[in-house]
């Protein structure tokens, strides 16, 4: 085991490598991205697929069987803050050699369980609207992508790994609160082995979640994020990966824990019923937004969307733009182009299926809005009828008129005609339908 450190971190770093290839539009390997806890489970629930459920069950296995490897090889935003931490601590290391490579044993604070009840039971009354501001992939994609809250999340997060290390990911992060409660049932977990430890304490310091108490010799599986640093750094095998004699297995819940999670419980009853409530009333000042194919509805996309930015950055055209002061999540601006017929990537590459992950045949034939001639600014010239890709703008009597049964509001009979006078807009539709 005393190159599994080594092994675990080559992993996470290549993981690393393609998520921000993806985030950044130069490649996409959707299953490793896919591979995002929280995504995937709105994923399951909202736009139900085999292969989302499959891959949430291979994270709930996963965890079951072995603790929160999701968090130090999977989630990239954990990732950064792993290697932050190194480069921070190696620095230190140089002058004040082990003694403050990390914080020393760190409290399991319980405000991770309310934390993730609010967030987690917004979502399950229909709004994404909480988790959208603290999800860990959500903060990776919209930095990455220059978005103002991702990029203060970022810096806010990196800060506090300079100061507690993997705070974040032990005491705040929701995904790491569910998937640290599954953990305390693990099949195999980091323990001491009280034999062979001499009390050195090296793990402990090490320890990026300040999980370990070297004093009591005890291990907390439920904030270890298994990165198996411990294992490298302990001089005498002390510290274990496995499954725990049994004279070592001790499984008690305290009073503390009963409390906290009868309070958790409440606050997550009491956030579905807020989630209900802000679903229906997110969009009440906003109107006429054109959406991407598969968002179906204003409401939805608003309620679903995480703000990862992942379409925006794939778009071929550039033509999704961030949420801003007109709408609250991403949204299609044609200043820039138009929607390509024969692309369909912003549903390929989301998430957490906000925008629907249609064929290209069933996006041809989405209708998300509605082109419309101006008749006093048309010039009559007819650029538009070779320029609509779908056929659906003729010449009639010397007229140039739209066929609504075959228009799906891809813009790109308005980008031939700012040429000719911006005499085509196009009108965002209140619900998507297929033509």
């Amino acid at each position: 085991m005393k190159n599994a450190y080594k092994i675990r971190l080559s992993i996470a770093i290549l993981v690393l490598i393609l998520a921000i290839s993806g985030i950044c539009g130069l490649f996409y390997p959707v299953k490793v991205l896919d591979v995002q806890f929280l995504p995937v489970l709105q994923r399951v629930f909202i736009d139900f697929s085999i292969t989302a459920f499959i891959l949430l069950a291979g994270i709930i296995l996963l965890t079951l069987l072995f603790g929160r490897f999701y968090c130090s090889t999977l989630c990239p935003f954990g990732i950064i803050q792993e290697i932050a931490a190194l480069l921070f601590f190696t620095k230190k290391r140089k002058n004040k050699r082990n003694s403050i490579l990390t914080p020393k044993h760190t409290p399991n604070y319980p405000i991770k369980y309310f934390i993730a009840a609010i967030t987690l039971g917004m979502l399950a009354g229909g709004s994404a609207v909480a988790l959208r501001y603290i999800e860990p992939y959500t903060y990776f994609g919209s930095a990455f992508i220059v978005s103002t809250v991702g990029l203060i999340a970022i810096v806010t997060v990196l800060i506090l790994t300079f100061v507690k290390n993997r705070f974040f990911c032990t005491n705040i992060c929701p995904a790491g609160a569910l998937l640290g409660l599954i953990s305390k049932i693990s099949l195999n977990k980091i323990y001491i082995n009280k034999d062979n430890c001499v009390s050195c304490g090296m793990c402990e310091r090490n320890c990026p979640s300040g999980c370990i108490n070297s004093k009591d010799k005890t291990v907390d599986n439920v904030t270890c994020v298994k990165c198996l640093k411990c294992l490298e750094v302990c001089p005498k095998g002390g510290i274990k990966f496995g499954i725990k004699p049994k004279e070592e297995v001790k499984f008690s819940i305290k009073r503390r824990e009963i409390i906290t999670g009868v309070a958790a419980a409440a606050v997550f009853g009491a956030m579905i019923k807020a989630g209900l409530a802000v679903k229906d009333k997110i969009i009440e000042k906003f109107k006429d937004i054109i959406l991407p194919p598969g968002a179906e509805s204003e409401e939805r996309l608003a309620n679903k969307c995480y703000n990862c930015n992942l379409c925006v950055a794939n778009c071929p055209n550039k033509i999704i733009e961030k949420a801003d002061k007109d709408f609250p999540v991403v949204h299609l601006n044609y200043d820039k182009g138009c929607c390509d017929k024969n692309c369909n990537k912003c549903g390929q590459v989301c998430p957490t299926g906000a925008i629907k992950r249609l064929s290209l045949e069933e996006k041809q034939k989405t209708r998300i809005g509605m082109a419309m001639i101006i008749e006093d600014r048309c010039g009559k010239c007819g650029d538009c009828i070779s320029a609509c890709p779908y056929g659906a703008i003729m010449r009639v009597n010397d007229k140039i008129v739209i066929n609504a049964s075959k228009c799906v509001g891809c813009g790109a009979c308005m980008q031939i005609c700012k040429n000719r006078g911006n005499a085509i807009k196009i009108f965002a539709v209140k619900k998507q339908s297929s033509v």
